[in-house]
């Protein structure tokens, strides 16, 4: 059985961190020390989640998933001084999973690119600290939410980085995906070691470092107990996981849905598919077995920050129960592959000056496709406003009118639009959290498409990070090989104007499984589309999710409306533009986390342990 929590508080080697250790919220919790004997890290794991190894004083621990060996760390401890030098591990560790480093009295603590192993610190009566999560730090301090970011989130519904990136506890910090915290005697300081590698590869010469990076992903995935299982939704994503793990574990276990509609045609696909994998073990869900989406009940008791995946979350309760009765004790899933190999056309701002003719031609194919009126499509393209603009144009126009469905899509993000049933304080208090965030946004990466890409993996990590501890609370480890740093870098490797050709579907992972995935899945043109399903299910539960907010703790806050919300919620939507299930998914989410975090401390932290 996969152990169902999982945290690490890390240490400085001082006598404070001796103090600060023995504020750590766990019962008999684990303890690795710095060489000096004090404690460095403290928590809750399972004893192949950590590494450790030591030459020279020196100690280097991975928490997490990584095949990398306890000899080879001790290679590259032998060769550190300072943490900077730690950087030409980090460049190669695959997996995904947290490095740390303790080297003569100063600690770096890291986790991944995406997000998906994140990095907290705070100050414990002038102790720097760190962790994995936030809320251990919080409750080491006794730190209080943050309000603001709860009104912001129910304003604007889901947000971007660098605002999705701050953690939702006052007097705890979120390090970027892209630094390293560094703890010594002077403090806690964040250090940026990674840049996004210049996109300069062809599509003919990244598919195979994508090929590659993605055999050596799965292939050190197999469980040392129990069966592999894997998704097979009849995406590309999903599918060509199910290949590559088919490659050395035949007897793989098969999790796919068996009925369609006329506009979600991804269950025919798995279908297909799933004959060719003869020697897999399939388990097959129809659409009546188990909960709907919006199903009750409503309950999620992780304290860290709302969840935003929350519309499914039953759902995936039922599904994990079927792989866990199956003896499965990993499983594999697509997840990241969206954010990964698909992007919008903002990348044709860069592309204009380098390559005019291949983005005038693309332009027009962009413009077929979403119906762009051309003057507008012009004068988008043309325009040259920063990305602080884009914030603060956000924050000026959060009550305007949605755009229309054929607006050109050429900004730093598609535009925020406030949640109807947000009231004018929540909406006050978003409008100057967006004004302070335009005052220090920077874009990710100088190529327009590849900060596209990287904003989006970015948000995405932490939600997938969330699901992922859904798995693990049900007995199940749950691993998403298109988040594994090495699989990103192999990707952003690639010209984006290739990568997000508006010619063909997933352009870039297409190439790189050809010959191991069907032509199949691979040369399809359409992508499942589960919106339908999703409003059955919305208009089906309406009164169970009305009768959760009657006595709402956010309404109790003044942030939402409850008669704006039931009046939204039983209105018939236009189209796409008035869809409510993402911004009502967030509210949920904000709804269970703050009557959750609303607790007594003293019961949330008995209920922790």
């Amino acid at each position: 059985m996969y152990a169902l929590t999982t945290s690490l508080v890390v240490l400085p080697d001082s006598s404070g961190g001796v103090r600060a250790g023995r504020q750590v919220p766990h019962h008999d919790p684990e303890i690795v020390t710095h060489s000096s004997g004090r404690p460095w890290l403290i928590g809750q794991w399972a004893p192949e989640n950590l590494v450790v190894a030591e030459a020279g004083g020196v100690r280097i621990a991975v928490f997490g998933h990584c095949p990398m060996s306890s000899e080879r760390l001790t290679a590259f401890a032998a060769r550190i001084r300072t943490p900077s030098d730690v950087d030409s591990l980090a460049r190669i560790l695959p997996g995904s999973a947290h490095l740390i480093a303790s080297i003569h009295g100063r600690v770096r603590f890291q986790g991944t690119l995406t997000g998906s192993r994140q990095v907290f610190s705070a100050r414990l009566e002038q102790i720097p600290i760190a962790a994995d999560r936030a809320d251990v730090l919080a409750a080491m301090i006794g730190a209080e939410l943050d309000e603001d970011m709860l009104a912001v989130n129910i304003a604007c519904q889901q947000l971007i980085p660098p605002l999705s990136e701050r953690s939702w506890w006052r007097g705890v910090q979120r390090v970027a995906p892209d630094s390293y915290l560094v703890l010594d005697d002077t403090g806690a300081r964040p250090v940026r070691w990674w840049s996004p590698p210049e996109p300069t590869l062809t599509l003919a010469e990244g598919a195979p470092e994508v090929r590659e990076a993605l055999r050596e992903a799965v292939a050190w995935r197999r469980p040392a107990q129990g069966r592999l299982s894997a998704d097979l939704s009849g995406g590309m994503d999903s599918t060509s996981l199910c290949f590559l793990a088919a490659e050395h574990t035949p007897d793989l276990l098969v999790f796919r849905r068996t009925e369609g509609s006329a506009i979600n045609d991804d269950p025919h696909y798995a279908g297909e598919a799933a004959r060719l994998l003869t020697r897999a073990e399939h388990i097959e869900l129809r659409d009546d077995d188990g909960p709907t989406v919006f199903a009750p009940p409503y309950s999620l008791p992780d304290t860290e920050a709302p969840h935003a995946l929350v519309r499914g979350i039953n759902t995936i309760r039922n599904q994990i129960q079927r792989l866990v009765r199956h003896g499965t004790t990993l499983h594999l899933a697509g997840h990241g592959g969206d954010e990964l190999f698909t992007g919008s056309a903002v990348y044709l701002h860069s592309l204009l000056w380098r390559q005019p003719v291949t983005a005038w031609q693309d332009l027009r194919v962009h413009r077929a496709l979403g119906r762009w009126p051309l003057l507008p499509t012009l004068a988008a393209l043309c325009r040259s406003g920063d990305l602080n603009s884009w914030w603060r144009h956000s924050a000026d126009h959060l009550t305007d009118p949605p755009q229309p469905p054929n607006a050109p899509k050429l900004d730093w993000a598609y535009p925020l639009r406030v949640t109807p049933w947000a009231t004018a304080d929540a909406v006050g208090t978003a409008r100057r959290v967006l004004r302070d965030v335009a005052e220090q946004a920077v874009p990710l990466a100088r190529d327009r498409g590849q900060h596209e890409a990287l904003t989006y993996l970015r948000f995405a990590g932490p939600l997938f990070r969330q699901l992922c501890r859904d798995y693990a609370e049900g007995g199940l480890r749950l691993d998403l090989p298109y988040l594994d740093d090495r699989v990103v870098e192999a990707a952003l490797m690639v010209r984006p104007a290739e990568r997000y050709s508006p010619w063909r579907y997933k352009p870039l992972l297409a190439e790189a499984m050809r010959t191991h995935v069907p032509d199949f899945i691979l040369d399809r043109r359409t992508k499942g589309d589960y919106e339908e399903e999703v409003d059955h299910a919305l208009h089906h539960h309406l009164p169970d999710l009305l009768d959760l907010f009657e006595d709402s703790a956010l309404a109790a806050r003044g942030l939402i409306d409850v008669d704006a919300l039931r009046t939204s919620l039983y209105t018939p939507t236009g189209g796409e533009q008035d869809d409510p299930a993402p911004n009502l998914e967030m509210t949920l989410g904000c709804e269970m986390w703050l009557r959750h975090v609303a607790q007594p401390r003293q019961a949330r932290a008995e209920e922790r342990l």
